[in-house]
């Protein structure tokens, strides 16, 4: 994962992250529509080592800064962190069922990294990115989905990397997402704001993430709710 072309190394999701069920080989059928039970309602972060926290401790990842500010602002929302290091966007397609199963009101989706690092084929990617979305707008009617922008590596090559950071763009306009156009925005690429590896953000890094994602996520919530606007960035 490279940022303004800076040619860092931003994002190796290569950390060993706790098998969920329905992370294994085959796809899972879906159980069927859900529907929301009783008490907060549930914002579901399914991604990478970059939503885990890798390398930190879980309540320095960002889903948990965004946590904080919906308790700051007494606002009945709970956040589960569904981040599995190393996962492709096939492995999540792979599992979403089983993430899926409390219902959440919102999902935000931040994978395909992997994919970019390992140089897959771009439309295979883009496919599991629209089957994640298909697959969670069946599961959980009425499901509001924000996707997180990604970048690949530039030394796929330009045609490569371009072709690979458009497939956010033209999944969120077709499937009419909220997007982030770029998760790791004022954090790639800055050594102070990274962890030793070059590659994880730091505490530091993390809050800004967490701004990345809560200028997209806080409107969203605001619709939700009909509400005016909660609070400035975490």
């Amino acid at each position: 994962m490279i940022a303004g072309g800076l040619g860092v190394v931003l994002l190796v999701c290569t950390g060993t992250g706790a098998r969920r069920p329905g992370s294994g080989d085959s796809a899972v059928a879906s159980p069927g529509p859900r529907t929301p039970g009783p008490g907060p309602r549930l914002i579901v972060f399914l991604g990478t080592s970059l939503t885990a926290g890798l390398g930190l401790d879980p309540s320095q990842a960002f889903p948990a800064l965004i946590q904080r500010r919906l308790d700051r602002l007494h606002l009945p929302w709970r956040t589960v962190n569904a981040g599995v290091s190393g996962e492709t966007s096939a492995g999540a397609l792979r599992r979403v069922d089983w993430v899926l199963k409390e219902a959440p009101a919102v999902l935000v989706l931040e994978t395909g990294a992997n994919d970019g690092l390992r140089g897959l084929d771009v439309d295979t990617t883009r496919a599991n990115l629209e089957a994640i979305v298909r697959r969670a707008r069946t599961d959980v009617p009425g499901i509001r989905i924000v996707l997180a922008g990604m970048e690949a590596l530039p030394n796929m090559g330009p045609r490569y990397t371009a072709k690979f950071r458009a497939i956010f763009r033209e999944v969120a306009a077709r499937e009419h997402l909220e997007l982030i156009p770029f998760l790791l925005a004022g954090v790639g690429g800055v050594d102070s704001l990274n962890q030793a590896d070059g590659i994880h953000p730091n505490v530091r890094g993390e809050r800004i993430v967490a701004a990345n994602v809560w200028r997209v996520l806080e409107p969203l919530l605001q619709r939700a709710a009909g509400t005016p606007s909660l609070a400035p960035s975490p």
